[in-house]
């Protein structure tokens, strides 16, 4: 079932793939998924300021995005969850170093069912015999994937626990796993876990060395270059800040 459902989310990224709007004048921003509703209100809220302005939203694992925008998406804005994806884009020099910056900031946390009775108190933990199943986003496309391996890694668990880790397509994939009851804990960021508050209880923020910071910026061969600029010039704005705060994100610290 569980091989099924990441199959349709692949099949679902290479659709969004053929079919992003490339429309004049519409700005077409793709998004790490954890951004999928505070994004949503932002377009809004960013359409009412500017009444002559579309946006179009694609939203996904961050690496995901950065493979569709290297084949040549129409993408002008790129929002991702973690430093090492922006990274790579500059790398391909699809954004530029001076054009890209960070705009909000967030936690991993580790979360089970809300009737679960598993008592987790700590990353060790996961290595009970009652816990088989662990949802976390693929390390190698899923920033989430990468926080949680790399908060693993330090007291050296992922070699014991890799057996029991069931990787998914996007941080949202591995939320609906653990609401459904279909792993017995899983790890998504802080602003995920408060959608479903009803359907998952957070048992632990995820310790990490680095703060999970995310970075934003305009796509280098966007021709709406102006447009991008001033939507990110939003992101910074009071009014944007209070959408994202409403929806969890924390304020950028030193």
């Amino acid at each position: 079932m569980l091989y099924r459902r990441s199959t349709r989310f692949l099949m679902a990224a290479v659709l969004a793939l053929a079919f992003l709007p490339a429309l004049a004048g519409e700005l077409t921003v793709s998004a790490a998924s954890s951004l999928t509703q505070a994004f949503r209100d932002m377009a809004q809220a960013y359409q009412t300021r500017y009444p002559e302005a579309r946006v179009a939203l694609n939203f996904g694992a961050s690496g995901a995005l950065l493979q569709q925008i290297a084949r040549g998406a129409p993408v002008d804005v790129f929002a991702a969850a973690d430093q090492e994806t922006m990274d790579q884009a500059e790398a391909q020099g699809l954004v530029l170093a001076g054009e890209r910056r960070d705009f909000v900031r967030n936690t991993l946390v580790l979360i089970t069912a809300a009737d679960s009775t598993l008592a987790l108190r700590r990353l060790e933990d996961l290595g009970q015999a009652t816990v088989t199943r662990i949802a976390l986003g693929n390390p190698d496309s899923v920033p989430a994937g990468r926080y949680a391996r790399r908060a693993l890694e330090a007291p050296r668990l992922w070699p014991v626990l890799q057996a029991k880790v069931i990787t998914t397509q996007n941080v949202r994939q591995s939320l609906d796993y653990v609401a459904r009851g279909e792993v017995d804990a899983g790890f998504v960021y802080g602003t995920d876990a408060a959608l479903m508050k009803d359907k998952v209880k957070v048992v632990l923020e995820v310790p990490l060395d680095i703060a999970i910071r995310y970075p934003v910026a305009k796509i280098t061969a966007s021709p709406r270059g102006e447009e991008a600029r001033r939507f990110m010039a939003y992101l910074a704005s009071p009014a944007a800040l209070a959408i994202l705060a409403h929806h969890g994100f924390g304020k950028l610290g030193p």
